[in-house]
């Protein structure tokens, strides 16, 4: 057998294997994909989740409507119940640690418009990206397996049809990031399945990296000075309890200097209580704000 015979043979058994476990999610103005992880369960892509009633349709075509059972945002993953009929679900690698060079099939069903089935390879482990919400999120696949718009939140498998991980951030160029389907994956899933969506502390804001700030400090005539400045300000959030203001400049929490949204988050979630002390410039005043945070 010839090496294109055998790659056929792959992308035909995945698509034949586990491409009836493919969803769509959404319509067409929010297009992703799914996939059934267990009976009446759908795992997918947080920022394909909009609202508490989501079109999912199936590789034969048939629609029903799904609802979030558990979603962590800053995972970017989500479990929806729907009922599944009497598709199977997609089978776990043994370990999904795969090396760079190993052939991987991606499949995917944008919102519905029919099964998508690509042929790639691993080019790199241990990847990085940003989440909804920019929290990072790591340790991720990054494969060759080209992609539409709305592949997110479908499967990356290997020659045994067996999920390697779910495909979640376009990279452009051809490459896609997906969160592998090891034992934390699955840990997390049980959990949301159950109904158990996580909470994080959050201050309930917008920021601007510091390079961003200084320029716009500078062009309003204002000194530079280093920090993140606040673009928004979430309603009800601990940050406009606190009365920070779109504008200020955040320079310190905690004590600590603030250049880089890694290092908020890293104070929000460190803080031994649930209150954390921020220094902020409004204009060139220097003001001192107390923020309690939600636990």
């Amino acid at each position: 057998m010839s090496v294109l015979d055998e790659l056929q043979d792959q992308v035909q058994g995945a698509a034949r294997n586990v491409g009836p476990a493919v969803v769509g999610i959404g319509t067409r103005r929010a297009l992703g994909s799914g996939v059934v992880v267990a009976g009446g369960k759908v795992l997918t892509n947080a920022h394909n989740v909009r609202g508490d009633e989501i079109a999912v349709t199936f590789a034969d075509g048939r629609e029903a409507i799904g609802r979030p059972e558990g979603v962590d945002v800053d995972g970017d993953i989500a479990v929806l119940s729907v009922d599944t009929g009497d598709v199977a679900p997609i089978e776990w690698a043994p370990s999904a640690t795969p090396e760079p060079g190993t052939p991987v099939v991606a499949l995917s069903n944008p919102g519905g418009r029919g099964l998508r089935v690509t042929f790639g390879l691993v080019s790199g482990t241990q990847r990085t990206f940003r989440g909804p919400r920019g929290r990072r999120i790591t340790g991720s696949i990054e494969h060759t397996a080209p992609l539409l718009p709305g592949s997110s939140g479908g499967p990356v498998v290997d020659r045994d049809g067996h999920l390697l991980g779910l495909n979640t951030n376009r990279l452009g160029e051809g490459f896609y990031l997906a969160i592998p389907a090891d034992e934390v994956l699955r840990t997390r899933v049980d959990s949301l399945s159950r109904g158990e969506s996580p909470h994080r502390r959050r201050l309930g804001v917008g920021v601007a990296p510091a390079h961003v700030a200084r320029g716009l400090r500078r062009a309003v005539g204002l000194p530079e000075a280093d920090g993140l400045l606040v673009r928004q300000v979430e309603d009800g959030s601990p940050a406009a309890a606190a009365g920070l203001q779109e504008g200020d400049l955040i320079v310190e929490v905690a004590g600590g200097a603030i250049n880089d949204f890694d290092a908020l988050t890293d104070a929000i979630e460190s803080a031994r209580t649930g209150a954390l002390e921020l220094r902020v410039l409004r204009g060139t005043d220097e003001r001192m704000l107390s923020v309690t945070l939600e636990e």
